[in-house]
C-alpha cells in the first residue's frame, strides 16, 4: 500500500494530487537540460501504484501512442491508487528517431544501470533508484524493430505466475512465454519483485490503431481488474481469450530478393501453406515460402527485399 505523501525525484505529491514532474537526465553540448516529463496522478484513496511507460527504443512509437491515449483519454486518473505515466523513456532516440541512446547503447540492455557508467547506464540507473521502487505493477510498451511487425502479445516468463494472471487480465491476442533478457528492464522488475508486463505490438516508426486500441483497452482492463478504475468506464470486450504461445521458431530467407507477404500478421497457418514469396527484380525467379509448422505468425517482416537468411516469419505453437 502506498504511503499518503509520494516522494518522486525530490517532489512531493499528496493522495488527490496530480503532477508533471520534469526528469533531468543530461545536458546537450549547447548546455541545455534534456528533461522527459513524469506524470502522476494520485487518488485521494491509497491502493496500488502503476507505472505505465514507453519509448524505452526510441523508435517504437506505437508504445509512445498507447500512452498518450491513456493520458488524453483520462485513463490514468485512478478512483484508488496511483497511476504514473512517462510516455517516451528515451527521448534521445525520440528526436533522432534511433533506437538507442547517443552512446549507442541500447538503454534496454543496460538495467539497472549504474551511477558513473555510459550515458545509458546512468539514465538506466536513476530510474532505478528515483522511479521504480514506488510502483507495484509496471506496464512497458514496445513494438517490433527495425521492419519487423509484431502481432500484438503479451511477454511473461511462466505459467502459473501473478504476471501471467495480469496478462489474461490484459487479453491482448497473444500470451508469449519468454525468458527474461539479462539487463534488461523486464528482469530488473523481476529482481526488485515488481510485477510487469511487456507490450509487444506494430514495428518500429510506425504508428498503427489496432496495435494501440489493443494496448489502451489491455490497459484499462488491468486498471479494472484492480479496481482503479470506476465500474462503468467502458471497455471493448476482446474477440477471443488470448492464445498462449509455449513454443516459437523463426522461419528465415533461402534466397535475397523481393518479399511479397501472402498472410497477415496474427493469422494461424498449417504445415505446407503458401505464406510469402520471394523474386528478384528481372523476373527470372520466383521461390515460394511455405510454413514448416502448423502454428501463428506472431511476428512478419515487411520488408520490400530481404537476404539470404534474413527472418521472415516468427511462428508460434
Amino acid at each position: 500500500m502506498e504511503d499518503n505523501v509520494l516522494t518522486i525525484l525530490g517532489h512531493n505529491v499528496a493522495l488527490g494530487e496530480r503532477k508533471t514532474i520534469n526528469m533531468n537526465i543530461a545536458k546537450l553540448y549547447t548546455s541545455t537540460k534534456v528533461e522527459i516529463p513524469v506524470i502522476v496522478e494520485r487518488s485521494k484513496v491509497p491502493g496500488p501504484v502503476v507505472l505505465i511507460t514507453a519509448g524505452i527504443h526510441g523508435d517504437e512509437i506505437n508504445g509512445v501512442e498507447i500512452v498518450r491515449q491513456i493520458i488524453q483519454k483520462k485513463i490514468n486518473k485512478p478512483i484508488k491508487g496511483t497511476v504514473i505515466c512517462i510516455p517516451v523513456l528515451n527521448v534521445f532516440g525520440f528526436l533522432s528517431m534511433d533506437r538507442n541512446f547517443p552512446d549507442g547503447r541500447d538503454l534496454n540492455r543496460v538495467f539497472p544501470g549504474t551511477k558513473n557508467g555510459s550515458l545509458a547506464s546512468r539514465f538506466a540507473y536513476q530510474f532505478t533508484q528515483e522511479i521504480l521502487p514506488h510502483a507495484n505493477i509496471c506496464l512497458d510498451f514496445h513494438t517490433g524493430g527495425a521492419s519487423r511487425f509484431n502481432a500484438p502479445q503479451i511477454r511473461v516468463e511462466s505459467e502459473g505466475s501473478e504476471n501471467m494472471k495480469l496478462a489474461q487480465v490484459f487479453n491482448a491476442p497473444f500470451v508469449l512465454l519468454s525468458k527474461k533478457l539479462d539487463k534488461s528492464y523486464r528482469a530488473t522488475c523481476s529482481k526488485l519483485e515488481k510485477n510487469i508486463l511487456l507490450y509487444e505490438g506494430g514495428k518500429s516508426q510506425s504508428n498503427n490503431k489496432e496495435v494501440a486500441r489493443e494496448g489502451v483497452n489491455g490497459s484499462i482492463r488491468v486498471l479494472k481488474y484492480l479496481k482503479m478504475l470506476p465500474v462503468n468506464f467502458t471497455v471493448a470486450e476482446a474477440k477471443s481469450e488470448s492464445v498462449i504461445v509455449k513454443e516459437s521458431f523463426w522461419l528465415r530467407a533461402k534466397y535475397s530478393g523481393l518479399l511479397h507477404l501472402k498472410v497477415e500478421c496474427g493469422a494461424y497457418v498449417e504445415k505446407g501453406a503458401h505464406i510469402a514469396t520471394i523474386t528478384d527484380p528481372y523476373g527470372t525467379m520466383r521461390h515460394v515460402v511455405k510454413a514448416s509448422q502448423n502454428g501463428y505468425v506472431i511476428n512478419s517482416n515487411e520488408a520490400p527485399i530481404v537476404y539470404q537468411g534474413d527472418a521472415l516469419f516468427h511462428i508460434g505453437k
